[in-house]
């Protein structure tokens, strides 16, 4: 839903002009991207990597931390 109102946000501020309205959109869209790639990874670390199980359970309370 925040990706569909961005959209809207752009094409209304660039009436007649959606070229314009969907590059303005993409260049907000892309960085976004870029980090929920970025935790994805982490947290596909978290529960599979060498360290799982134990990374996982480190992130619930009362749990010591792991690196």
């Amino acid at each position: 839903m925040y990706d569909g109102a961005e959209l809207g946000k752009a094409i209304a501020a660039h009436p007649g002009d959606l070229a314009v309205a969907l590059g303005e959109y993409e260049r907000t869209l892309f960085p976004r991207s870029a980090e929920a790639a970025a935790e994805a990874a982490r947290d596909f670390a978290l529960c599979f990597g060498d360290g799982a199980p134990h990374t996982l359970i480190g992130l619930l309370p009362g749990h010591p931390q792991t690196a």
